[in-house]
């Protein structure tokens, strides 16, 4: 019998071709050791550095060290359920978060997921966590204000969108208070806010939502939770994952978004923990080297994009918490030159009573008048230098020397400035009210009144602005330029009388 050999082969080819369709390839490895959150694996030769690995039990990880005979491994999710010599595999993508209108008014974790037992997010696609930041070419310069509704901030330290300002201070000095407002301040102006909190208590954290929530400002932000019980690992992606959902509302429909990361001191202790856990040599602080990569590489991905890319903008508003004051300190001075600004929070001003505590002399905006309207500008202009004088002055008066009328004049009005900039918490002032406001007290308006009836002079007044003379608020809010000076002063000079007059009784 003569054998087709032909035959034979064919068969042979088609079955091996059969063979090969459902055969599944995948690399695998093995746990040799696992703790703290990091497991170290062995097997995986070909794994890239940020790729997602998964463990035979469903639980993710992140290929973090990327070492000659093993791969450090962080553990997102709970370690404890991983054990020595289970099988993981590569899954040959990297790390991304679900993004989407879906997620506005959400309360998610780093990864995503919901934590406010509201039901799955239906999200309409999902970003990378890390992507390189815009170019040079891809962004316009800031020229936009993003009201923080904060009357010492808006007038003196500007915050334009795009930027990153960072707020810096010690414990307790009203941090997150500035952050909160601003967030509330965004209502009704199309900006979608992402809120990251970052190794908090879960109590904490859910005080700010009751705050946002009664406000009514979860209609347009995302919070991203990794509290202080969270691992590590979760702390360090936060504030990555909140970038990235913010960056689906700024690439995709061209809009304004502000991120909040509180606080990035916290995020830096995290990676900390890691490096050292993944037997990284650490440096200064014990921080490993590349901390200020860590932060430098999440902050550029704040941007006005030009109009070409969609003119969308991403504004971020980093925190960091310093001890004692102490702006000197390792993750303080790294972030401060990432930075186009910082607000400085001052213990001592917060004990005083002067709240927000902001320190005008060492604050700063590397932007300035570029993120103001021009009416903004024109009466804030001399509000810093009067406010620096009188600092300066303020030393003098408390030695109890004699002062020449001028000198006099000059505390006198500092004084009411300082006044003038207190603010209660969580109720941020709109643009127009603000100008008014700093009109009265840089134009003399004030001189007159007690500093002790400052507030009740504002309050008052602005409210006789909104009933007899809304004209100039709403001129100042369409034009963004001051009404002619004579109309303004009118207005002030009738009101200031009649104050006047009818607190006669409590000046005396």
């Amino acid at each position: 019998m003569k054998v087709n050999t032909e035959e034979i082969v064919s068969v042979l080819k088609k079955e091996l071709e059969d063979y090969g369709k459902d055969l599944q390839i995948e690399e695998t490895g093995t746990v040799l050791e696992v703790g703290d959150g990091i497991a170290r694996v062995y097997g995986l030769k070909n794994a890239l550095a940020g790729e997602m690995l998964e463990f035979e039990n469903g639980i993710t990880g992140l290929a973090f060290n990327l070492e000659e005979n093993s791969v450090g491994v962080v553990v997102l999710g709970d370690y404890l359920k991983i054990t020595e010599g289970m099988s993981i595999k590569r899954l040959g993508r990297i790390l991304e978060v679900p993004v989407g209108d879906a997620m506005i008014g959400r309360v998610v974790s780093a990864l995503g997921e919901p934590l406010d037992q509201k039901g799955p997010i239906q999200s309409s696609g999902t970003r990378p966590v890390e992507i390189i930041a815009p170019g040079i070419a891809k962004r316009q310069p800031v020229h936009e204000p993003m009201q923080t509704g904060t009357k010492a901030i808006d007038g003196m330290i500007p915050v334009g969108r795009g930027q990153r300002e960072l707020i810096i201070g010690d414990r307790g000095t009203g941090k997150t208070a500035i952050a909160i407002d601003t967030i509330i301040n965004q209502k009704g102006k199309d900006v979608i806010c992402v809120y990251v909190a970052i190794g908090q208590k879960a109590s904490t954290v859910a005080g700010v939502i009751a705050k946002l929530q009664e406000a009514g400002a979860m209609d347009y932000t995302i919070i991203v939770a990794a509290n202080a019980s969270d691992p590590a690992p979760m702390q360090y992606l936060a504030p990555y994952s909140g970038t990235a959902m913010a960056e689906e509302f700024m690439y995709k429909q061209g809009k304004a978004t502000l991120v909040v990361y509180d606080d990035l001191s916290k995020q830096a202790n995290a990676y900390r923990q890691m490096s050292l856990l993944l037997r990284r040599p650490p440096g200064r602080e014990a921080y490993p080297g590349d901390v200020f990569y860590l932060h430098s590489r999440l902050l550029e991905r704040s941007a006005k994009l030009s109009d070409k890319e969609g003119g969308g903008s991403l504004t971020s508003l980093p925190v960091i918490e310093t001890q004692e004051g102490e702006v000197s300190a390792y993750i303080p001075t790294n972030v401060i030159s990432i930075t186009d600004g910082q607000i400085y929070l001052q213990p001592n001003l917060f004990a005083s009573g002067v709240r927000p505590a902001v320190d005008v002399g060492v604050s700063v905006s590397r932007v300035g008048g570029n993120a103001q309207i021009k009416a903004m500008k024109k009466v804030a202009g001399t509000l810093r230098l009067e406010l620096a004088q009188y600092r300066e002055l303020e030393a003098f008066a408390q030695l109890g020397t004699e002062l020449d009328p001028a000198t006099q004049k000059q505390i006198d009005r500092g004084r009411r400035l300082v006044e003038l900039l207190k603010q209660k918490q969580y109720s941020p002032f709109p643009v127009e009210e603000q100008v008014v406001s700093i009109y009265a007290g840089t134009h003399g308006f004030l001189d007159t009144v007690p500093v002790n009836l400052v507030d009740k002079y504002e309050q008052e007044m602005l409210q006789y602005m909104r009933d007899q003379h809304a004209g100039i608020l709403s001129h100042i809010v369409e034009q963004k330029t001051l009404p002619a000076d004579k109309d303004i002063k009118e207005a002030l000079k009738g009101f200031t009388d009649k104050f006047l007059a009818d607190n006669a009784s409590e000046e005396s």
